[in-house]
């Protein structure tokens, strides 16, 4: 173990390095997964003294790690028994062009994921991308792509829509924030949802065709227990999460452990299934690795202190509307790439609270929220939900979306979504 002969600061910037410059590399790689690079940093994080050994257990967050495990559980049993390939048979059935059902698609994966917290529909997503893409005649990335940027954008304008709009809610103290939310970001959501795959059609020159699918849902389903063991499973645990959040938002009795909820509802159906092994063996571990590593990599990198310059020059002190606007809108775009999104927010808020910032600061504490979350759009680090679409294409699909793809649309497509949500939060 190397601690105590290194600078921290230089482990920390080394790792950041290492992180921008693997993911670049493996765009011509592909074969090596994104959780292998991360574990390598965890490895430099712990060998080098930034986190102890004693201390790996403590800084990994199991709410995230039990949601994936049973999340993952459901959402395969689904895609096991034909009730994904159903459902999006079904749901392409109700447009007749291109145009219309890409449009269709942006919006619903935006409001699922406004409603059922955009981890979940990372997870349930690429299936039914996969099945539009494959029954439109549509190139497969596409849809992935359009996926990965909708369910992105959709998750702004609740505050149950992801984790660091959960964290933001309540830690800034903002009154009644799901209204506030609301009010304030679904109009400038849901223009970002259609500028998108406008945005998209003209880049992948979409022709506006006509749509002529033969799929018979109901043929669809191979297994009629599993499917509606597992459609009553995902049911219970999207209402649970999002009943739970709004009682906490309303400060009345919840589970505090969210990650727990689909969890106990997954651990409930295996002995029920045709086949448990199968349906554990469906989980998608490469993503739990990737978020274990995760956790471990981010506090050690904040432990090195090499990012707390950046804050400060960034935002030095309570700034003016329109300044503090800007410099969180810069601070959330950037840092959010090298933390990912949620570790972000959750440092950043102690700092803004420690720099003056109250409740009162209403647009400040939105901006947080609306930036932090889009710059999951600019690069495939900037949000977990990129990361488990990524390692489902790679692991089950047999296909993958480089980090140079995805930024070379990401950075027009975040740029836009900037320019509309600071249009609206500074009217």
């Amino acid at each position: 173990m190397l601690e105590g002969l290194v600078d921290s600061e230089w482990v920390g910037l080394g790792i950041i390095t290492y992180l921008i410059i693997s993911l670049i590399v493996r765009s011509r790689k592909t074969y090596i997964p994104v959780w292998s690079i991360m574990a390598f940093s965890a490895f430099i994080t712990v060998i080098t003294g930034l986190v102890s050994f004693d201390e790996v257990g403590l800084v990994m967050n199991i709410d995230v790690i039990l949601f994936l495990i049973g999340m993952f559980s459901l959402v395969g049993l689904s895609e096991s028994s034909g009730l994904l390939s159903a459902l999006s048979a079904w749901y392409i059935g109700r447009f007749k062009s291109k145009h219309s059902l890409i449009y269709a698609s942006s919006l619903l994966f935006g409001f699922l994921s406004a409603i059922a917290v955009n981890d979940t529909v990372a997870l349930m997503g690429p299936p039914i991308a996969y099945v539009i893409s494959r029954a439109a005649g549509l190139d497969p990335k596409f849809m992935f792509l359009l996926l990965a940027y909708s369910l992105t954008i959709g998750s702004v304008m609740t505050p149950i829509g992801n984790p660091q709009n959960v964290l933001i809610a309540v830690e800034s103290g903002i009154t009644a924030p799901f209204i506030q939310f609301v009010l304030k970001l679904a109009i400038p959501t849901l223009i970002n949802l259609i500028v998108v795959p406008l945005i998209m059609i003209r880049i992948f020159k979409v022709r506006n065709e006509p749509v002529k699918v033969g799929l018979i849902p109901h043929e669809l389903i191979k297994d009629r227990r599993d499917a509606l063991l597992a459609g009553a499973g995902l049911a219970t645990a999207v209402a649970s999460l999002v009943v739970n959040d709004l009682l906490e938002l309303l400060s009345l009795p919840h589970v505090t452990h969210r990650g727990f909820i689909p969890f106990v509802i997954a651990a409930g159906t295996y002995l029920l299934t045709r086949n448990p092994r199968k349906v554990l063996a469906g989980v998608d571990w490469g993503t739990i690795v990737f978020f274990m590593t995760m956790f471990i990599t981010m506090e050690g990198v904040w432990r090195s202190g090499v990012l707390q310059p950046i804050l400060t020059f960034l935002l030095p002190s309570k700034l003016g509307g329109l300044e503090s606007l800007l410099s969180v809108t810069i601070a959330s775009l950037i840092l959010s790439q090298v933390l990912s999104n949620v570790p972000f927010v959750k440092l950043f808020i102690t700092f803004m609270k420690n720099v003056g910032y109250v409740s009162a600061d209403v647009n400040v504490w939105l901006t947080l929220a609306a930036t932090s979350t889009i710059a999951g759009n600019l690069t495939i680090l900037g949000a977990a939900s990129n990361i488990i679409v990524l390692e489902t294409l790679e692991s089950r699909m047999n296909t993958t979306i480089t980090f140079t793809e995805f930024f070379k649309i990401g950075l027009l497509v975040t740029a836009v979504n900037t320019l509309i949500y600071l249009a609206f939060l500074l009217a």
